[in-house]
């Protein structure tokens, strides 16, 4: 599996994403600067957490309009694989790629801490190998994760099978609808999460939970 990074300015969690993704796949990491107006040529396209251009106006809003989500949206059009988490997760809504949106959280508190998730679709080539049902700790850190969108899209996301997880066990840390965590595109082939999977992948870590949806992507696209 080929993939890319995108940075931004006030990107904090791409090494962690680079990391992650070259431990699971065993291949170096290209790297795109947030001015460029191509991408190189990837099976898996990354936007990491951090909180670009200092979250003004909202979170990832500025990002969305950079030069580089141009060839983003159209690698999207093409089929290609997309995970946006935390700040990415954001940029795709504030982008138009996936739907809703991502607000303050509840508490309106930065909240950073382990969360129980539930995987609750299986869908898409980011959870197919994953256990339906299981529950799994994983990190989150943010200050605007508390998904939202209108009832139609909201009755559309949970019947097409587009929600993948949900905060489980009364670990919701934003008051995000449905416990909502994760969703993707109808085709599954764009995935944002407010949780950080690729914080959780050795064991120095604390756990390895996270190497399940790495894992399950690479399968799917090695073996296409």
């Amino acid at each position: 599996m080929k993939s890319a990074v995108l940075l931004f300015p006030g990107s904090n969690r791409d090494r962690d994403m680079i990391k992650a993704l070259e431990h699971i796949s065993g291949n170096p990491v290209a790297t795109v600067w947030h001015t460029e107006t191509t991408l190189p040529e990837a099976d898996l396209y990354v936007l990491p957490g951090g909180f670009s251009y200092g979250d003004y106006l909202r979170s990832g809003a500025i990002a969305a309009r950079s030069p580089i989500m141009g060839a983003l949206k159209s690698a999207a059009a093409q089929g290609k694989h997309v995970l946006g988490v935390c700040n990415g997760f954001q940029m795709l809504t504030e982008a138009g790629l996936l739907p809703g949106a991502l607000m303050r959280n509840a508490s309106l508190h930065f909240v950073c801490k382990n969360v129980e998730l539930q995987t609750t679709s299986t869908n898409s080539p980011f959870t197919q190998n994953m256990a339906s049902g299981a529950v799994w700790q994983c990190p989150v850190a943010h200050h605007d994760g508390n998904y939202f969108a209108d009832s139609e899209t909201l009755n559309r996301l949970e019947g097409e099978g587009c929600v993948a997880f949900r905060y489980a066990n009364g670990t919701n840390p934003n008051g995000s609808i449905n416990d909502i965590a994760g969703i993707t595109s109808e085709n599954g082939r764009i995935l944002g999460m407010m949780p950080h999977p690729e914080n959780l992948i050795e064991d120095l870590h604390g756990g390895l939970e996270g190497r399940a949806l790495f894992e399950s992507v690479m399968q799917t696209l090695d073996a296409a």
